[in-house]
């Protein structure tokens, strides 16, 4: 260890003393300001995510505003065909699954099944784990509003206090609105913002420091964009699929293994869950479980096979040269 070998003259000392109390100011400002603070991060993030887009469409109309404005179009669209489609499908579906977590507590034709088709000690610990006011509470519709409301408060806590705090449906509206109005300025002066934040870096450390940011805003950029399309492509992909063949959950459960593979390895255990739900649809149909697992298995290889074999060398591939 290295120690400090200047001495603690008086000078020094209250130096020291400003540049903490400097930083404990700063630190408390943003926490003061969060509620401004938070909508403009989250528009400058999508800003970030979306300049690519809006500088591929200028390209075909050579106007920034009219690629900004056809690009904000299209984010429009893709965010209310989520709210009006996806959404509504989710709750549905937890909807269903809390009536057959109900019928499996109950004495209903699935639970004699369940109780002929599993171990005894099995069915009892199942029955006893689902029976409890938490899990049924868990598939309520409602429940899974407050648990969409949780989640935002935790991803967004600036804007989700601001619209509790208030308690008004106004803010409620007014909130994205300064959202959007952000994202549009960030949008027009995106390309001035990339080129002037160099001249604010003092001479002697400007080609370094920039030469680094160009280089990891390069590498970053491509790879966590690459990572993200594919991403939702996977949730795509495994939500059709689940869907398509039935399996309760499975819009979540398909959307979840699509996020999951933002970290390496990550996906494989969502095959847990998607067990579990093979399982439970295969008691509520009639169906042999294995038959049901087996395709079930069917929609985990066409995931894994269009992300090694499509989408990988296709995204990634180009993205990281």
């Amino acid at each position: 260890m290295i120690l400090d070998e200047k001495p603690y003259s008086f000078d020094r000392v209250v130096r020291m003393a400003l540049s903490v109390g400097l930083v404990w100011a700063i630190i408390s400002a943003l926490g003061y300001l969060s509620d401004v603070l938070v909508p403009f991060a989250v528009a400058l993030i999508l800003a970030y995510i979306m300049n690519p887009l809006v500088l591929r469409v200028q390209g075909v109309v050579k106007s920034r505003s009219v690629a900004i404005g056809l690009t904000l179009l299209l984010f429009v669209l893709v965010v209310v065909g989520i709210f009006l489609i996806v959404v509504p499908l989710m709750g549905r579906e937890m909807a269903h699954m809390g009536r057959l977590i109900s019928d499996l507590v109950s004495n209903s034709k699935l639970a004699e099944a369940a109780a002929k088709r599993l171990p005894p000690d099995v069915w009892q610990a199942l029955r006893d784990y689902f029976n409890t006011p938490e899990v049924q509470n868990f598939f309520r519709t409602d429940s899974f509003i407050s648990m969409a409301q949780a989640a935002l408060r935790r991803l967004l806590p600036g804007i989700m206090g601001f619209i509790s705090g208030t308690y008004s449906v106004i803010m409620a509206l007014v909130v994205p609105g300064v959202v959007f109005m952000y994202l549009i300025f960030l949008l027009l002066d995106f390309q001035k913002v990339r080129v002037a934040w160099k001249e604010m870096i003092p001479a002697p450390y400007r080609a370094g420091v920039v030469s680094f940011v160009e280089e990891f805003d390069l590498a970053m950029s491509r790879y966590f964009r690459g990572q993200i399309f594919i991403s939702g492509a996977l949730c795509v992909v495994f939500a059709t699929g689940f869907f398509l063949i039935g399996l309760p959950l499975g819009i979540l459960l398909g959307i979840m293994l699509g996020v999951m593979s933002l970290v390496p390895y990550l996906q494989v255990l969502g095959a847990i869950p998607a067990v579990m739900v093979a399982a439970i649809h295969a008691l509520e149909t009639g169906q042999s479980f294995w038959i049901v697992l087996g395709l079930t298995g069917v929609v985990f290889v066409a995931a894994q096979v269009v992300q090694d074999v499509i989408l990988v060398p296709r995204i990634m591939g180009k993205a990281m040269g």
